[in-house]
């Protein structure tokens, strides 16, 4: 099966899902928006408008057998040609936009597509039309739980206070940096708040090992899959309730989740006192990436054999 994966900006659990499909046989192309997206600053309606005809060449380069749109931003693009199915994954921050004209987009991209996917329960209930809960895998070989001495060792921390680990460069206004410095000045202990951005992924595991606890103050995400990442590590996680983060660690020990500023410094006083690790490794294992790569592959199949049926869309090669 030949797909043409379109994509905002690639993010490791985007790259991770078509990894995971390519090894189960499929041939994906993956075709982002032009321009840069950094910090808090978007891509131009130029950037999508060049992006048109960059979608429609691929397509008539080669014989593609299903178009997947990650994303409601590039979902227009993908049911703008009409020969191939369609799609679509929402991510959360379209869905759940506080711009009303990208939640209309992305509800209309759901209720048009062949078949739309949303990640999180919290999403779900946000979206009436026909859908699939297909969780963001990952990938427990790399997020395994590794010593806290081996992993500061690894990073050349040397220390032996306690990390709170902000996982976010701070000048990104919707991650509240400034709320996380105030929440580890309240806390009744020697507490450290460190931040990271632009490490090389396969370095994560090693920070998240390396700290005592992931504190996350997002007023907004889509995620975070950094939360799912910690908890394969085994790492305690304060977080504001956000994304899938409760339904991630709902049963989680050593990790609390609210929005109330009180609660989250009791809750990382609590980890400090227990002084240990999470259990979120079991909670994970149903979250890997195999898992998703099955469903996925399945969903594609049920998408073409619909197609081939009610003989909606024509002239595409079918082979799986």
């Amino acid at each position: 099966m030949k797909v043409l994966q379109l994509v905002t900006s690639s993010r490791p659990f985007f790259e991770q899902q078509v990894s995971v499909l390519e090894e189960r046989g499929l041939d994906c192309t993956v075709l982002d928006v032009p321009g840069e997206y950094r910090g808090n600053s978007g891509r131009t309606p130029i950037d999508y408008v060049r992006f048109y005809p960059k979608v429609l060449s691929e397509l008539r380069s080669a014989e593609y057998d299903l178009v997947h749109a990650n994303y409601g931003l590039v979902a227009p693009f993908a049911l703008a040609q009409p020969i191939r199915p369609v799609v679509v994954t929402l991510w959360g921050t379209d869905l759940m936009s506080e711009q009303e004209w990208l939640r209309s987009v992305s509800r209309y991209a759901a209720r048009r597509a062949d078949a739309a996917i949303v990640p999180s329960p919290t999403m779900s209930r946000r979206l009436e039309a026909d859908h699939e809960l297909v969780p963001f895998g990952v990938d427990t070989d790399l997020f395994r739980p590794v010593s806290r001495e081996r992993a500061r060792q690894r990073l050349g921390w040397e220390t032996e206070r306690r990390i709170a680990l902000f996982p976010y460069d701070p000048s990104r206004s919707v991650k509240d940096f400034p709320r996380a410095n105030r929440l580890v000045e309240s806390v009744d202990a020697d507490l450290e708040l460190r931040t990271i951005d632009g490490v090389d992924y396969e370095e994560m595991p090693y920070y998240l090992n390396a700290s005592d606890v992931l504190l996350v103050t997002s007023s907004r995400e889509s995620g975070p899959m950094v939360v799912k990442e910690a908890a394969a590590c085994d790492l305690p996680v304060v977080s504001t309730n956000v994304g899938f983060v409760r339904e991630t660690l709902e049963g989680v020990a050593n990790c609390v989740v609210s929005d109330d500023d009180r609660e989250l410094v009791l809750g990382l006083e609590a980890v400090l006192d227990d002084g240990g690790r999470s259990d979120g490794r079991e909670r994970v294992d149903e979250l890997g990436l195999e898992a998703m790569g099955r469903r996925l592959v399945s969903l594609y199949r049920r998408s073409l054999e619909t197609c081939d049926r009610t003989e909606r869309r024509r002239g595409v090669a079918r082979g799986v």
